[in-house]
């Protein structure tokens, strides 16, 4: 099963016993000089080293836990939208820096994403980035739709994110909607679709002026049921993130790993964020 989140599909590449055990085991032998017994993980250690065991099967530290996501979860999304507010009241006198907001946020998200080692300051980074592109683009659709009486885009835009999260995570955690391999090839073509969609009527927009300067979003419509399926395959993403982010805490990897499981989050929630600022934003622009 693949992830369509890059940062989080690698764990998919990992041994079914977890690479944190496989390195304690190592660790434990070059100091104790006897290896483990290694028919399962869950062996006794020899007398008076059950400390050190414990610690060095965790792969050099602490087992990921859940609370470990939550934790860096909730401190990259604060960071995410205090410099928000930073892009938002930056963005009238420098209407620019939502471009470089767009420019940071890119290289460091690819960089994250591929960086075999977690860096939380790089992680850190990106979501101030992100934090400042949200925030300008923020400002220039608010602007947009109250010039043509639409109030309250921003706050609708939040609420909705929250919203989906939260719905995602509930029919995840229930079990009405279930992660299988089907399910992923099903979301992987989609979101590879709609990439290719975004893409081109990114272009059509630039250089033909396509749907008064939305592309294909805001053709008539068939742009708002693109907006709304580009909601859809957001909201549906979160569901293979929790996926793998369970997948990842059930090998025992180590709690650094908690930084790239939150920024694997934070990526769909941005997403998620402006598919759903986009969609209202046509709508306001729509209105007599």
């Amino acid at each position: 099963m693949i992830s369509a989140n890059p940062v989080l599909s690698r764990y998919e590449k990992t041994s079914k016993s977890g690479f944190a055990y496989d390195e304690g085991r190592q660790a434990f032998t070059a100091a104790s000089g006897s290896a483990p017994a290694a028919t399962t993980p869950t062996a006794t250690p020899p007398s008076g080293t059950d400390q050190q065991f414990e610690i060095i099967t965790a792969g050099g530290g602490a087992k990921v836990t859940l609370a470990d996501v939550i934790v860096k979860t909730a401190i990259v999304f604060s960071i995410c939208v205090f410099f928000a507010f930073v892009g938002w009241n930056l963005a009238t006198a420098m209407p620019i820096i939502a471009w470089i907001g767009v420019g940071a946020a890119l290289v460091l998200g690819l960089v994250n994403a591929f960086k075999k080692q977690v860096s939380p300051p790089l992680i850190v980074g990106y979501a101030i980035a992100s934090g400042i592109m949200l925030g300008a683009f923020s400002m220039f659709y608010n602007e947009l739709a109250l010039a043509n009486n639409y109030e309250g885009l921003v706050l609708q835009a939040v609420i909705g994110t929250m919203t989906a999260f939260g719905v995602m995570l509930f029919l995840y955690g229930t079990g009405i909607v279930k992660v299988t391999g089907k399910f992923v090839k099903i979301m992987m073509a989609a979101l590879i679709s709609y990439l290719l969609i975004a893409l081109v009527s990114f272009g059509s927009a630039i250089f033909l002026g396509t749907g008064g300067g939305w592309g294909f979003y805001g053709v008539s419509g068939w742009g708002l049921l693109l907006c709304a399926a580009g909601v859809l395959l957001a909201s549906f993403a979160l569901m293979l993130d929790f996926e793998f982010i369970k997948k990842g805490v059930g090998m025992g990897l180590p709690e650094r790993e908690s930084w790239r499981m939150a920024f694997g989050l934070l990526i769909t929630l941005v997403w998620l964020y402006l598919e759903i600022l986009r969609f209202l934003a046509i709508l306001a622009s729509g209105r007599d």
